[in-house]
């Protein structure tokens, strides 16, 4: 199959996942003038919603379920697509683009676009005991609500950006909360020790029990249900409730034997193109950054849109790299952070603007003698207005091979 019908045109794509990432795709292809047929194929029964907000005013019940959704029904209908939903992705063929289904199906297409997204990692025995949760999807945030509201004491297990959100909502809820995990502070990994201390602080002032430093090495039940998170010292956490968040793992294993390159994502060139008429997109893409000159995956919601913009691009014809600079935001209690860039643990940091004391301010990171990170603590337009320091100090990449797509 060509990727190209006899008009030159593009004829169907379809996008597998019916995310944000997939979601935005379909609509930049429309907005770019694109009339072919698309098919987008979602794993999940719902349409496409947002994610940020699980862990934040959907878990707390700010938010009706509802208004997570992306788009409303009349919006979906307008891009003239066939939405197929609650029917996962098996396989792929990678030399006929066709992808198989849960269900049977196989769907043919021009271009295919991966957006299956992430899964997340477990830990050992949690799936024997009621009360344990993760969260990625409504369905998974619609029920720990109901045993947050049910219960009155939570251990969340991961210190990252997951699960500190989930703590402090969980607190404002008025649940007695711990926040466990092998690193020194909440959002170590990505924000260093200087911001990582304050939010520990935070977390600290509002009621929340920080055992952070040491491993989950398991839990204890009653009648089959969990009561408690045993740490590498020997500690036990009393527990109603358990949330699991350690991070997540690319959504590939549908694509096993499809003849891609899948290592930590699916491998892209810098067009974000696994091999001929096939791409990836949002947190299960690893694409060839061109500025960095490296491999990079990103999780994050603003990455999912700005990939699938150039993925669009890509697919009607556009030679461009994608090279953004990455950025992420978290809401805890009324602490909002906005990231931009990467903030090294070893980094240099110097406050720019605001006050530490005050909890409001904007740190800049350097490593290697150039700015490579700014950090907004409740000043995001000042954060945003120093963007261009990242952007300014990217070097100009030596002449390097990009990596070739897979055949």
């Amino acid at each position: 199959m060509s990727i190209e019908d006899d008009t030159g045109a593009v004829a169907h794509v379809l996008v597998v996942g019916a995310s944000a990432s997939g979601l935005t795709t379909v609509e930049a292809l429309r907005r770019k003038g694109y009339t072919g047929r698309i098919t987008v194929l979602g794993a999940e029964p719902h349409a496409p919603y947002d994610r940020p907000p699980l862990s934040k005013q959907i878990l707390s019940g700010a938010w009706d379920p509802d208004r997570a959704a992306l788009r409303t029904e009349e919006m979906l209908t307008g891009l003239d697509t066939e939405f197929v939903y609650g029917d996962p992705a098996v396989g792929l063929d990678t030399a006929t683009r066709t992808v198989r289904t849960e269900s049977g199906r196989e769907l043919s297409a021009d271009a295919v676009v991966i957006a299956t997204g992430v899964r997340p990692r477990v830990l050992p025995g949690q799936g024997e005991l009621t009360g344990v949760h993760v969260l990625r999807t409504l369905d998974d945030a619609l029920a720990l609500r109901t045993d947050l509201l049910a219960g009155s004491r939570l251990v969340v297990v991961g210190e990252g950006v997951l699960g500190s959100e989930i703590a402090a909502t969980a607190r404002m809820l008025g649940l007695d909360v711990t926040l466990a995990g092998p690193l020194t502070g909440p959002l170590a990994l990505q924000v260093g020790p200087l911001v990582s201390g304050l939010l520990a602080e935070l977390h600290t002032e509002r009621g929340v029990r920080l055992r952070l430093g040491n491993g989950v090495t398991g839990f204890t039940s009653a009648q089959g249900r969990v009561s408690g998170v045993e740490l590498s010292t020997g500690e036990v956490l009393p527990a109603d409730v358990v949330v699991v968040a350690i991070g997540a793992s690319p959504a590939t294993e549908w694509l096993a034997g499809s003849g891609l390159e899948l290592d930590n994502g699916v491998v892209c060139d810098s067009r974000c193109r696994a091999a001929p008429g096939i791409y990836a997109v949002g947190d299960v893409a690893r694409w060839h950054h061109e500025q960095l000159g490296r491999l990079i995956r990103l999780e994050n919601r603003t990455n999912a849109t700005e990939q699938a913009m150039a993925v669009a691009g890509a697919i009607l014809g556009e030679d461009r790299p994608y090279e953004p600079v990455p950025y992420f935001w978290t809401d805890q209690f009324d602490a909002k952070l906005q990231v931009h860039g990467f903030l090294p643990a070893d980094a240099e940091v110097d406050l720019v603007d605001g006050e530490l004391a005050a909890r409001r301010f904007v740190a800049r990171y350097r490593s290697g003698g150039r700015v490579t990170g700014i950090l907004g603590w409740n000043m995001p337009k000042q954060a945003r207005q120093r963007r261009q320091e990242i952007v300014d100090s990217i070097p100009s990449p030596s002449p390097a091979p990009v990596p070739s797509p897979a055949h």
